[in-house]
């Protein structure tokens, strides 16, 4: 709170002085001299006290207290601009307007405005599905035992099409990427991803402002490498069709489950698998403006990799990694002798289970215990060495010229078919 404000509270009794002086955290000897100064030169007179004249423009005290007066006692339910016309038609108290409204503000009597928000206007959906999906979650008492779930629902933007929604204890960023690897193996690879600012998609440095682009997540990493853009949403209002999804969601959900006496989490995620999504799009889905599709086929084979939960680490000296309080042991391998002191990267499974990455090559396979699932492990050729060798393959010119010995006997031969033919 400003100096002036508390002293313009003071003068209108909402406080006393010395609670003034505890305030601004001095004596009350020196409240007292701050006061002589108000009262002496006004504004001026709590700031600079290097002049040696008073500013012209200076508002007598006693105009400021009876302003603050005439208010509290006869047009304390007036809004500021009436108030500012009885003062000149009535009292012949000429002030100007911002005046007499910073006057009321700081002395505690009329509230400061809200600066108003820029005019937003609502956002046409996009005109193919695939070009943008929306993906969030509701907390809601879904079922009928009293406890709070999150269901999670993904849908188009361009359509209204529902292609996930699942009952989960709680959003997080397991629970985001087995959505998202569910929707891409049915429909396929889409543009973008609209969603909210939540810690398992962006990180905000600093609360209310934007999100740091170049510090990936575990779903901005998955999504970076599928090259689809991740789109943050700053307002509910931003978010608009999934708020209103959701609110249809929560009308209709709870009373089908009620009526159905589903009151487990596996029965009711069975219940919106089979019947209820199809039936929810029948009723609340539309075309989208223009035919066509955005969505493209994913080629790549690493889909468990990708939608994995990834953490870098050092191979210690006896080729082992510590993991959540566990030491994974690497196994030696066909290819390099030894692994000590690379970089690796553990994957966690969606299925609670471990592997170890060392660039194209998985070393090793582990339960959620630590304990190897396989033999030692060989190089695991990429998806894109796959496609090579089922390729036909082609001679080459190296192949098609015959080696050193074979020419040398092919000329001899090719000598002694001369001489003969002479001699005959």
């Amino acid at each position: 709170m400003k100096i002036q404000e508390v002293i313009m509270r003071a003068m209108a009794q909402k406080i006393k002085w010395y609670q003034a002086a505890e305030i601004l955290g001095i004596s009350g000897r020196q409240m007292r001299r701050m006061k002589e100064r108000w009262e002496k030169r006004g504004y001026e007179g709590l700031f600079d006290r290097r002049r040696g004249k008073p500013s012209p423009k200076r508002v007598p005290l006693a105009r400021v207290q009876e302003v603050l007066r005439l208010y509290q006692e006869q047009y304390y339910d007036f809004n500021v601009k009436h108030f500012h016309e009885k003062l000149k038609s009535e009292h012949n108290i000429k002030l100007s307007y911002t005046w007499v409204k910073t006057a009321l503000q700081s002395a505690g009597l009329i509230r400061r405005e809200h600066r108003r928000t820029k005019h937003r206007k609502r956002r046409e959906p996009r005109p193919l599905p695939g070009m943008m999906l929306h993906i969030d979650g509701s907390k809601h008492q879904w079922l009928d035992d009293g406890f709070y779930y999150d269901l999670i629902v993904v849908l188009d933007d361009a359509t209204n099409e529902v292609y996930y929604a699942q009952l989960v204890p709680e959003e997080s960023t397991v629970t985001v990427l087995a959505a998202l690897r569910e929707v891409i193996e049915k429909k396929g690879l889409f543009c973008s991803l609209y969603c909210d600012r939540a810690s398992h998609f962006f990180l905000t440095p600093k609360a209310g402002e934007r999100v740091a682009d170049k510090h990936l997540t575990q779903v901005g990493r998955a999504m970076a490498a599928l090259n689809i853009r991740l789109i943050p949403g700053y307002s509910p209002e931003a978010r608009g069709r999934s708020e209103r999804n959701f609110r249809t969601w929560q009308g209709r959900l709870p009373q089908e489950l009620r009526i159905r006496n589903l009151d487990t989490l596996a029965a009711a995620n069975e219940f919106l698998r089979s019947p209820y999504i199809a039936f929810f799009n029948t009723q609340f889905a539309h075309e989208a403006t223009e035919p066509g599709t955005a969505f493209t086929t994913c080629q790549r084979e690493d889909l468990e990799l990708v939608f994995a939960l990834h953490y870098e680490r050092i191979v210690a000296r006896d080729n082992t990694v510590e993991y959540g309080n566990r030491v994974l042991q690497i196994e030696k391998t066909k290819w390099r002798f030894s692994l000590a002191g690379c970089k690796v990267t553990i994957y966690q499974h969606a299925d609670h289970t471990i592997s170890i990455g060392y660039g194209p090559h998985i070393v090793g396979r582990y339960d959620a215990t630590g304990k190897p699932l396989a033999a030692p492990a060989t190089a695991t050729p990429t998806p894109a060495a796959k496609r090579k060798a089922s390729l036909p393959k082609s001679k080459s010119a190296v192949e098609m010229t015959p080696p050193r010995k074979a020419r040398k006997t092919l000329a001899s031969r090719s000598g002694l078919e001369k001489s003969r033919n002479k001699a005959a």
